[in-house]
Formats: structure tokens, sequence, C-alpha cells
């Protein structure tokens, strides 16, 4: 802890050393002596998040490896509030005197300046470092992870198995990353927080053609927390998985456009849901008043069928965080319950602006961002009904087996690909469809969703907002929606 009599005229002689290659307990002081630093100077609340990233990809396109790409960084930033407002300041120079420098920056930003000479510094005290790597034995994860050369050769062999398995191909693609993750938060609240994260993710994805006929298939797969991902990855029935859709919808027939009853299928389906809905229920939204959800907690906003939760927990997933990057532990959030808006999905600042607490979704994609409120893993909850009852209660719809790209408009205003679809006729699947796109409005489309099945599965993604890119889950299991546009020829 810093002395209890600190004053400004001794800060040139106090001597750091925290190290810049780990984040542990000896950053305690320089941060808790730049924190009370930023109290004397009058802002109402400081935090310090502090990174290391050791990030690398490969790619295999064809039979070659044509990209690696490693990328390491350390930086810090630091966010300043004053009453409601707030600003952020990033460095990578971690010495006190550059962190030291950017806070100042910060204050100058609302308005504030350093004391001056004699000026008394507060302690700020520190909880007891909330270390989540040590406690869940992360700290040998890099070393575990596969060398450059182990994910060369899974790679390659997995587009050779792709090429076996489908035929008419033009090109083939598999992209991995790894990314590693140190990050240490500290705030004038006492918050003193530390963690490890890994994310892996494996990209597959084949164009084939026939003449005029052509079809491109993709898909991803991906965790975290598990050293070991690529070794365990089965590129086989991946790949037979992808060629098999590939050669279905290669001769499929061009859907008719219209209106009509749909099942959408479980895992990436809920990508429609984490887009048109997900990110209306972000405080960010409220702040900005371009949801249409802004007044309506307590209010049903969807059909009875559909319960949603965001959370931060479930093993291994692309979104699961064991604290978020404001140092709060991860939690389960209800989004919606038997239809009825419960919560919000809530940052520190989101909260200071609009009044709904904190749950646990300040993310961010690194130093260079403040954090914000951000989905973790998002998803509808499973119903009461098996995939076949949602079948048998459509005469003429279509299956939406395998979602492609889309956009969404700021209010809910949604398009997206269709990469793999089949008619239904009289409750049975009868024949592939492809070039179908689904348009709809999240107000709308949410009251449609009349059935959920029983068999929630989840993918993984990526999502992009105020503070960059960060890794997410979606999900749902099967769903009906009683009626939606449906763009075709």
């Amino acid at each position: 802890m810093p002395p209890t009599a600190l004053l400004t005229k001794g800060l040139p002689k106090v001597s750091h050393h925290a190290p810049i290659d780990r984040f542990d307990e000896t950053w305690r002081t320089p941060l808790s002596i730049l924190l009370g630093l930023g109290r004397a100077a009058g802002a109402d609340f400081i935090e310090f998040f502090l990174e290391r990233t050791n990030y690398i990809s490969c790619m295999a396109e064809d039979d070659a490896i044509t990209s690696i790409s490693p990328r390491l960084s350390t930086g810090a930033g630091v966010r300043v509030f004053r009453g409601k407002a707030d600003c952020y300041v990033s460095t990578n120079d971690l010495s006190f005197n550059g962190l030291k420098a950017a806070l100042e920056k910060g204050l100058s930003i609302m308005g504030l300046s350093l004391p001056g000479p004699n000026a008394y510094i507060p302690d700020i005290n520190l909880e007891l470092l909330r270390d989540y790597a040590t406690r869940k034995n992360k700290e040998g994860w890099l070393a575990d992870c596969s060398s450059m050369r182990e994910m060369s050769d899974v790679l390659l062999a997995a587009n050779d198995t792709l090429s076996r398995k489908a035929s008419h191909v033009q090109s083939r693609r598999a992209a991995y990353f790894r990314d590693w993750q140190e990050v240490l938060v500290a705030a004038s609240d006492g918050v003193f927080a530390r963690d490890i994260r890994l994310t892996q993710s494996v990209g597959y994805s084949l164009l084939c053609a026939d003449g005029d006929n052509r079809s491109s298939i993709s898909k991803r797969v991906g965790g975290s927390s598990n050293p070991a991902f690529l070794r365990t990855w089965d590129y086989g029935a991946t790949a037979e998985e992808v060629s098999e859709a590939a050669g279905t919808m290669m001769y499929a027939d061009y859907v008719e456009s219209g209106q009509y009853p749909i099942i959408m299928a479980n895992s990436f389906g809920g990508v429609i849901f984490h887009e048109a809905c997900g990110h209306l229920l972000e405080t960010t939204q409220i702040e900005q008043e371009t949801t249409p959800f802004l007044n309506k907690k307590g209010q049903k906003i969807a059909h009875e069928s559909l319960t949603a939760w965001d959370e931060g927990l479930s093993d291994g997933e692309f979104g699961t965080i064991d604290m978020d990057d404001e140092g709060m532990p991860a939690q389960r959030t209800l989004l919606i319950e038997n239809g009825v808006l419960k919560n919000f999905l809530s940052d520190r600042a989101g909260s200071v602006r609009t009044g709904h607490p904190r749950t646990g979704s300040g993310r961010r994609q690194g130093y260079t961002y403040a954090a914000a409120s951000r989905m973790r893993n998002t998803y509808i909850a499973p119903g009461e009904y098996s995939v076949e009852d949602l079948f048998a209660s459509v005469d003429k719809g279509i299956y939406c087996k395998r979602m492609g790209g889309g956009s969404v408009g700021p209010t809910g205003e949604f398009n997206f690909g269709v990469e793999e679809a089949y008619l239904i006729e009289n409750g049975k699947i009868t024949k592939p469809l492809k070039g179908a796109i689904l348009i709809g409005e999240a107000t709308e489309i949410m009251n449609k969703i009349s059935m959920c099945s029983k068999d929630v599965e989840l993918a993984p993604g990526f999502c992009g907002s105020v503070s960059g890119s960060v890794y997410v889950t979606v999900g749902q299991p099967h769903i009906k929606v009683d009626s939606i546009t449906v763009g075709g020829r």
C-alpha cells in the first residue's frame, strides 16, 4: 500500500518496480497511488485496464499455408469519470510516468488537472488481488497451445480431407487463430482483479461449382480455456458436414419470394436474435435512445414462448469470461422471460447514465478501447416442444438450416442470407432451396416466435460495436417463426 501521508511532492522520489511481463500483486502500489492522484484531482471515478496479448493466426488455402500472422502487444487504458461524463486514454508505456501521463491527459479532457506540490494523495484501498488466472491454473495455457508446425499440419490435413469428401471443388480454406490475453483491472472503488483468457477458433469454407451451378458453405468451431483445442478438433466430421451441404445446395432450386412460416435451426440460427434483438438490450442503445425497448422493462416484447439469457458462465464457450473488462465477476442475466423484458445489459458507464444495474457485461477488444455493454453467451432458452412438433405445425414453409451473413439497422431492421434451406410441405422436408434472404424487424419478429424446441445448441461468433470486436456465443433451439418475409427470385 502507498504511504498514508503521501504528498505530490514525493512522487518523483517514489520507486516502482512492477514487472511489465506479468500483472501481479506488485502492481498494487503504483496503481493505488495513481488512482489516489486522480481522485485528488477531482475525478469521481478512475479505472486502469492493463493488457498483454499473444495472438497468432494461420491460414491454409487449398494445399498450401498462405499466411501466418503473429502479434504481440502490451498497453493500458485509463478511464476518468466526472459526473455522468467520462473519457478514455490509452498508452503502450506501462512505466509509472507513462501511466501518470495518460492519467493527466484524461483529467485534462475532463477539465481537471493534477494537484500541485504538497497536495495530499488519498489512499485507495484496493481489495486483495482477485487472481482468476492463479485460482483456475491458467498460467501454463500459452505454453500448452499448438506450435506453428502443428497448426500448419492440422490445417493442411483438414483441407486434404475436404478435397476427398467434396466434389466439383473450386476452393478450400481453413483458418485458425489463437488469442491469449492477460488483463489487470484496478479502480478507485477498490477493484483489483487479474485474469488470463485463451480463445481459439477454426473457420472452414468451401466453394464448389459445376457449370452454372454453384454453392458456398462455411462452418466455424471455437472455444475458450482449452489449450488442446486444435488437437481435438474433429476436422473429418466438419468436412463431412460442409461437403454434404455444398453438394446438396449446388443443384438446389431458387426460393420464390413471399411470406412464409419458417423453422430456423438451432446453434448459429441464434445469430438473428443476437443481432436484431440482443444489441437493442445493451445500455449503449439506451444512452443513444436508439432502441425500441427503451422504456419497456417489465412489459411484454415477445411471444410468451420466448425466454432468453445472456451469461459468461458456460464452460468453454466462445463468450465465456471469469470477469468482465471492468473486473466484475461473470454472471447470468435473464433478458426475456415468457415474452416479458426483464433486464438490460449494462457496463459501468451505462449504469451511471441509465440507472440500470451492471451485469458483468463491460467488454472491449483491447486496451485501446473503453469498455461498453456487450453480449457474452446469448441464446434463446429451450422450450417445451420436440423438433418434430415444429415441423408438423407447418403446411408450407421453409427450413433454414444454415445461416449466412447479413446486416442489421440501428433499431432492429435486418436481412440475413440463408446458406442452406429446404422447402417444408405438410410437415415434411421435400427439396433443397437456395437464395433465401430473411427480411424483418426485431419488434415484429419477436412476437412471431411461437414455438421453441428442447434442443439448444451454441455456436461461436464475433461481435463488433463501440468497444471493438469481441468473442461471443449465439444460440437457440429450433424455433418456429409464424410468418416472415423471404426474399428470393
